[in-house]
């Protein structure tokens, strides 16, 4: 066995759905410098563009394609548009973030058409990708599905760390992310007949140029005494992508840096 290889991607094809964020566009540049060719699928069309055009100038295989997740028609189209280039879609990579405006309202002050609206777009979106996604595998027989979940689906939320500024942990985003990680177990016992395997990731605090005062709190709690760098995230979806983990699902991956076990 030569272990390298365990983590290459080449000759794999990769669809990152809400590849033009934060997190996206560093799994989109990973799994392309390690050999996939990735489509890039975001509701940005602007930045999606310029990412995909960005990585081009690299010598990578990246394209854009325009998705709403919560279109079962756009989502039809773009599986169409990978299988008709490409024959097939290995990874599916689903870490879309949608949220109305009013994201991160205080609990007392959330209204329940905004939370009946955050979990259409984000749950329901998520379930509308596995589905259509799930049932292109099972024809094909192969396939790994990622999703993207949370330490907060997993654990309370510390509001402490929050004092001082105007951020926050939404309610809507604990049940999300909560449902997400069992609705990843779901998948996985279902697809693993036809060897599909399907994993969700956790991911803890990501350093975004948050408040100083916040992340001072934050890192206060994290035995590796620093927050999650995009690579960090980056790194685990891409085990879990490749070979080096074909034996591994139904598996929700904590990198956290130690939040979650003190």
């Amino acid at each position: 066995m030569k272990y390298d290889s365990l983590f290459s991607l080449k000759r794999k094809i990769a669809v990152v759905v809400g590849g033009a964020g934060l997190l996206g566009r560093e799994i989109v540049q990973g799994f392309a410098e390690l050999g996939a060719s990735v489509m890039l699928a975001d509701c940005n069309k602007k930045k999606g563009i310029s990412i995909a055009e960005e990585m081009q100038g690299l010598g990578l295989d990246v394209e854009f394609e325009l998705l709403d997740i919560a279109s079962e028609q756009a989502l039809i189209k773009l599986i169409s548009d990978v299988h008709k280039k490409h024959k097939k879609i290995d990874i599916w990579v689903n870490c879309a973030y949608p949220k109305t405006k009013d994201w991160g309202a205080k609990f007392e002050k959330i209204h329940f058409s905004s939370w009946r609206k955050n979990i259409d777009m984000h749950l329901n979106g998520y379930y509308l990708c596995c589905k259509k996604i799930m049932e292109y595998m099972v024809r094909q027989r192969s396939g790994s599905i990622i999703n993207f979940a949370s330490i907060y689906g997993m654990l309370g939320p510390t509001f402490s760390v929050y004092q001082g500024t105007k951020m926050t942990m939404p309610a809507a985003y604990a049940a999300i992310k909560g449902g997400i990680i069992n609705f990843t177990r779901f998948l996985a016992a279902y697809g693993g007949r036809y060897n599909i395997r399907v994993n969700s990731i956790s991911p803890g605090g990501v350093w975004n140029n948050q408040p100083a005062q916040f992340v001072r709190r934050y890192v206060d709690k994290v035995p590796l005494d620093r927050m999650a760098d995009k690579e960090d995230i980056a790194g685990g979806v891409i085990y879990l992508a490749s070979d080096a983990s074909k034996y591994v699902t139904g598996h929700n991956l904590i990198i956290d840096g130690g939040w979650s076990i003190i």
